[in-house]
């Protein structure tokens, strides 16, 4: 498949747009570490929000929702419809709190909540694996579906397509920081959305498929459709439902969806002009993420199950494929060479799109954690705000030439997914309780990464004959049992340190009670907070049901379920108009 010279030029018209802009708003960008990672902390809500949403739709995500829907149909995506529950908490709990820290990084909050050596170490210890290791992994994943898109669509070998397009990612970000990234986030999201609903328009209505009615009763599609697994079955049901539902949404850290809200969605948030702004981002992001994008990608995987039943027969169209990259996830893009000239070229341009905005986000973020949290923190205290831009731009172009490198080794999305949520298993409970339970300390987190870091790599390298999500609860449980203990055999944080935090984050909940009892008999003016968490937490779970209606109201009255279908959205409709009543209890 070669692209068409009306091809060429939407996606060279996009690689223009990118690099203009990063260009544009490079001097303001470079005038200090607060608008190089935070923009100014100046940022409206919708900017934040689109940019959020526009981050999480990276080059592998369709990609990824293909193989979820090919190998266990539409309830496959659960793995990732269930981190919707710490979306929500994010949303109600912790946005607030975020930007009321008035940190740089999410990874400066740990002196702010912990204190002693325990917490320099574990600041500097952070901001090396998450802005190096973790990020590398992140960005590797990402660029390995670059690779795989370029294999297929441009016909061009994968090193070519991470030359280009990765020069071009490492430029902008390098030069116009965090307001670049916004900037063709904006753009780069309305591309993708228009891209991926038009193609599965154009998917649905090739003569081989026949409309959407005649792709549902298809043999190779019927099974596949259903939004709930089988609960016959406990081989399917508990993986693909249960154990997102119950473990994976607060046990794993995975970008966009950090317990607590952490990564570039805490950034987004750093950057809003107020904790309102905040707030709204975060909504924004959820409602779009999880109840707007879905469907365009699970139908289009659908349809490939109409068109390429068979990974063999994604490999007799694409006899050039490595056979180190074929999976299901190659459907994707397989599909996306039956569009005609003119929309390739657009859909080219949204993907293309999507790898950069999510490289250059994780490049921005990446290098803010080695700059702040590192270099600044550990190196040079003492550094000019010039020679702390530069060293910005540097860990910057590092992280991307190691992310980049990574991408042409690994072979699955799938593959990769996995392997991020099995990394942070058995972390994400310490990230949802230390803002509300004052016992947690520095040595939980050094304890809790220690062990779950060995008990990944037991389960990576050693085969102990276990499924996937096994190992992702037992790894879950057992640095849980591992970090608790911790706590308890530790010394907790000081009394100062715990006072400042408390008065200048005002957490609220029971946790901080002996905290408040403790500065009484002392004497230690330290005012509780008015406790509106349990408010905040049934506003979770409205949001939870909203959201999830929603997207089930529209996957039903595709299915042409129009009672049911209707009943769902009339469900998700009331849900709102709650929310926005307790949106001014809350305010």
């Amino acid at each position: 498949m070669q692209l068409s010279t009306l091809d060429w030029t939407i996606v060279g018209i996009y690689f223009f747009f990118v690099l203009v802009a990063g260009l544009m708003v490079s001097k303001k960008a470079g005038s200090s570490m607060s608008e190089f990672f935070l923009s100014g902390r100046n940022m409206p809500w919708w900017l934040l929000g689109v940019s959020m949403v526009a981050t999480t739709f990276s080059a592998d995500t369709p990609n990824l929702v293909t193989g979820f829907v090919r190998v266990n149909g539409v309830a496959g995506n659960w793995d990732w419809w269930a981190f919707l529950l710490t979306g929500m908490l994010t949303v109600f709990v912790y946005a607030k709190l975020w930007r009321r820290s008035m940190v740089l990084t999410d990874i400066e909050f740990y002196e702010l909540r912990y204190s002693g050596k325990a917490a320099s170490f574990l600041r500097g210890f952070r901001a090396l694996y998450l802005g190096l290791v973790f990020n590398v992994l992140v960005t590797g994943a990402v660029s390995l579906a670059a690779v795989k898109f370029g294999e297929i669509v441009l016909g061009w070998p994968g090193w070519l397509t991470l030359l280009i397009a990765g020069s071009i990612t490492i430029l902008y970000s390098a030069v116009g920081g965090l307001r670049a990234v916004l900037v063709t986030d904006f753009v780069q999201f309305f591309l993708a959305m228009i891209g991926s609903v038009w193609a599965c328009i154009y998917l649905l209505n090739l003569p081989e498929v026949g409309g959407l009615t005649n792709l549902l009763a298809h043999e190779n599609v019927l099974p596949k459709t259903s939004l709930l697994p089988d609960f016959s079955d406990p081989s399917i049901w508990i993986p693909i439902l249960m154990v997102p539902l119950a473990v994976q949404w607060w046990a794993s850290y995975y970008p966009g969806a950090e317990p607590g809200g952490g990564g570039y969605i805490a950034q987004r948030m750093f950057s809003a002009k107020d904790e309102k702004n905040a707030v709204s981002a975060t909504l924004l992001f959820n409602i779009a993420h999880y109840a707007l994008r879905p469907w365009p990608w699970i139908l289009i995987a659908l349809t490939s199950l109409v068109i390429f039943p068979q990974l063999s027969d994604i490999q007799a169209v694409f006899p050039d494929l490595p056979d180190d990259k074929l999976g299901h996830d190659v459907a994707y893009p397989a599909m996306l060479t039956l569009l005609p000239v003119g929309l390739l070229g657009l859909v080219s341009a949204s993907l293309i799109a999507a790898f950069m905005s999510t490289m250059s986000t994780q490049l921005n973020l990446g290098a803010s954690y080695l700059v702040n949290d590192f270099y600044q923190r550990f190196i040079h205290p003492e550094a000019s705000e010039k020679r702390l831009i530069w060293a910005a731009r540097l860990f910057t172009v590092l992280s991307a030439i190691l992310g980049l490198g990574l991408g042409l080794i690994l072979k699955d999305a799938t593959q990769a997914f996995k392997l991020l949520l099995l990394l942070g298993a058995g972390t994400g409970l310490i990230y949802i309780l230390r803002w509300f339970w004052w016992r947690i300390n520095a040595t939980t987190e050094i304890v809790a990464m220690i062990a779950s870091l060995i008990i990944a790599g037991s389960f990576t390298f050693i085969d102990h004959g276990m499924e996937a999500w096994q190992t992702i609860v037992i790894g879950a449980l057992l640095t849980t049992i591992i970090w608790i203990a911790a706590t308890f055999m530790t010394p907790p944080t000081d009394d100062k340190t715990l006072r400042n935090f408390y008065e200048k984050i005002k957490p609220g909940g029971p946790g901080w009670q002996a905290v408040l009892d403790k500065a009484v008999r002392e004497n230690v003016d330290l005012k509780p907070v008015k406790d509106k968490l349990p408010l905040q937490l049934l506003c979770v779970l409205i949001g939870c049901i909203s959201v999830y209606s929603f997207l089930f109201a529209t996957g039903n009255i595709l299915y042409s379920n129009l009672g049911l279908g209707f009943g769902l959205l009339a469900l998700s409709i009331i849900g709102t108009f709650f929310l926005l009543w307790a949106w001014k209890k809350l305010d």
